[in-house]
């Protein structure tokens, strides 16, 4: 069995963030690549301070290749179990049945999101639908824009957006569950709310064109944002007993990224709902710079 000072899963921005500091840190890392990040299909990212409007994948290559001075191994394979053992190490067994283990495990494993079952929607997304004003709100400032939602949800999101994209509409696909303040704030705020069940999302891969309504009327946009439902992409935080958020989509970590688990971190989108490049890879190198700290006192201690 393979033994590192650390395993990272995940090999996106925060997992690569936190190697980059373990590896300057005379650190043995292994990172198991767990498959494509979540902003995958976006063309760009944005709010990257020198990288601003970057592709993402263009972030992900750079990443890689300043790791190769470094004591740092990325590796394809899958984690599909993990365990904490009598002594304090992180045992994983991966998709090819090989073992490793480490003495410090983080998890860098993200989240899916869960978009609505409208067709043609799932296709766009990252394309023309979105998810975070912060990394898109700026190139639909003078676009026909549309929000995908419904009751508080639908409204704050609507309200949160009018001060990217003042020419705005709020599609509910279906009733609107809008109290009467809130549908009077979103007149007063020259915002538009569609209750007609929407019947599927008309754009190419490249482009959105209109959201098309089972009544046959249509709407234009240039963007459509929606608030989709997450869920935890990998489930080895569950299996090593980590705490949950309380509405259970998030991994409950403290400021270090320290679960209530020993020796097991976690870092990225997988912790909340703040999620931006940026704020992923901050979280990574963090907590990195932390256990290594936490490391070096221990070994002085035993020293």
């Amino acid at each position: 069995m393979a033994h590192y000072d650390m395993i990272i899963v995940g090999a996106s921005n925060a997992g690569l963030s936190a190697a980059l500091v373990l590896g300057r840190s005379r650190r043995h890392v292994l990172v198991l690549d767990g498959g494509p990040s979540r902003n995958a299909p976006a063309f760009h990212s944005h709010s990257f301070f020198t990288r601003d409007g970057a592709a993402p994948e263009e972030l992900l290559r750079i990443g890689r290749e300043q790791l190769r001075p470094y004591q740092v191994e990325i590796c394809a394979d899958l984690a599909r179990a993990a365990r904490i053992m009598a002594d304090g190490r992180c045992e994983l067994t991966l998709s090819s049945g090989a073992e490793v283990s480490a003495q410090v495990l983080i998890l860098a494993t993200g989240v899916v999101d869960e978009l609505p079952a409208v067709p043609g929607l799932a296709q766009l997304w990252g394309r023309g639908v979105y998810h975070c004003p912060y990394c898109h709100g700026w190139e639909t400032r003078y676009s026909q824009v549309a929000v995908y939602g419904r009751g508080e949800s639908g409204y704050q999101q609507a309200v949160h957006l009018h001060h990217w994209a003042p020419r705005l509409a709020l599609c509910t696909d279906g009733p609107a569950d809008l109290a009467p303040a809130q549908r009077e704030h979103l007149t007063q705020l020259g915002i538009a709310v569609l209750e007609s069940p929407v019947k599927a999302i008309d754009g190419t891969v490249k482009c959105l064109r209109a959201i098309l309504f089972e009544d046959g009327s249509r709407q234009a946009v240039d963007a459509l944002f929606v608030r989709p439902v997450q869920r935890q992409r990998s489930d080895l935080a569950q299996q090593l007993g980590c705490d949950f958020t309380p509405d259970d989509v998030y991994v409950q970590t403290c400021e270090t990224g320290q679960t209530n688990v020993s020796n097991v971190y976690a870092v990225g989108d997988m912790t909340g709902p703040m999620q931006q490049v940026v704020m992923a890879a901050a979280s990574g190198a963090r907590t990195a710079a932390f256990i290594n700290n936490q490391l070096i006192l221990q070994d002085c201690v035993l020293a």
